[in-house]
């Protein structure tokens, strides 16, 4: 635990906010309020450089403010959460898109969403760029967009017609060449108001591009993230676990925070691409206390966890999501290979 200042607002946003409506937002979705509290807090630019408003906090800040938020409110800190790889897509580009938009979203004027995950289907292409009247045109279908109807601006990829990985900023909402779904019914964190996107002739200006390189080079940076355990896993189970007598938590914590304190050291290592197979190994460690967690607070709770407003319920079920989030054929490989072993 840090005395970070963000982590003393983090903390204060979830307590005051956060927790006491989650289940609230659990059923009815994450209001408008609630982003605008995000943008008001600074958290936007936690990683953010200092140059352009941010803080440049340590990784250390940027994991236990997850934590935090992610275990007071998993719907909230997950539309949060699109927001990083843009900033940090712009914090290292130097192209004039940089200029206009580093300084909004590093201050928390603006919030960012992405829509990128599907290029890890490569060499399927579910979004294509070509060139057009002196710009790009998107064509395809964006499977997950989170946060529509929350973010001003959004990070769009696709592949070009040279194999490239592209990038571009364009306005989150409907327009000319870009048509969302209604809002996804999931399991879990239908409050996030996840849709997807279908993209007919989408026309953006060079201006707009954040980002073009060869798909093999990105891929290469790409890899590790999805290995590493994610902060909100031991967010959630942190808050599982707040709902059980000591006897029953704090075995459970040991194991947690072992599982953490591994996880992170990794997550410091000067290469990310070294160590995958122990990254993925601790990030199902975390998954496995996850559910243990989750599963002992909804037996805890008895027949009353079966209520849609249980928290015990609402944590479970978030359990569920954040096993999937941020998955790739490796880490679900790695996954099924230690529940087959087990």
């Amino acid at each position: 635990m840090t005395s970070h200042d963000l982590v003393t607002r983090a903390r204060r946003l979830a307590d005051d906010l956060l927790t006491p409506h989650a289940e609230q937002v659990d059923q009815e979705g994450v209001p408008p309020s609630h982003i605008e509290a995000v943008k008001q807090s600074g958290l936007l630019g936690v990683s953010a450089p200092v140059a352009y408003g941010g803080s440049a906090a340590p990784g250390a800040v940027a994991r236990e403010t997850a934590e935090i938020l992610a275990g007071a409110c998993c719907s909230t800190w997950f539309v949060k959460t699109q927001h990083h790889t843009p900033v940090m897509t712009l914090a290292k580009s130097e192209l004039p898109v940089r200029e206009s938009l580093l300084g909004p979203l590093s201050r928390g004027e603006l919030m960012s969403g992405v829509a990128y995950a599907h290029l890890r289907a490569y060499p399927r292409v579910p979004v294509r760029v070509s060139r057009e009247r002196g710009g790009r045109r998107f064509d395809g279908t964006v499977p997950w967009y989170t946060g529509w109807g929350l973010n001003d601006v959004m990070l769009l990829a696709g592949v070009t017609d040279e194999d490239e990985a592209l990038f571009a900023f364009t306005e989150a909402r409907e327009q000319p060449g870009l048509r969302p779904s209604p809002p996804m019914r999931l399991a879990a964190l239908t409050a996030s108001r996840t849709v997807s996107l279908e993209l007919d002739g989408l026309w953006l200006p060079e201006e707009a591009v954040a980002l073009r390189t060869p798909y093999a080079r990105w891929a290469k940076t790409d890899r590790p993230k999805p290995t590493n355990a994610s902060p909100a896993v031991f967010g959630v189970a942190e808050a599982a676990l707040a709902l059980l007598d000591e006897d029953t938590a704090d075995p459970l914590r040991t194991r947690l925070d072992e599982v953490r304190k591994q996880a992170y050291a990794l997550a410091e290592h000067p290469v990310p691409h070294e160590y995958l197979a122990e990254r993925l190994a601790l990030r199902t460690q975390a998954y496995e206390v996850l559910m243990t967690a989750t599963a002992a607070a909804v037996v805890a709770g008895g027949g009353r966890s079966l209520a849609v407003t249980s928290r015990a319920q609402r944590l479970a079920r978030e359990a569920l999501f954040l096993l999937v989030q941020g998955q790739t054929a490796e880490s679900r490989a790695a996954h099924l290979k230690a529940l087959a072993d087990s």
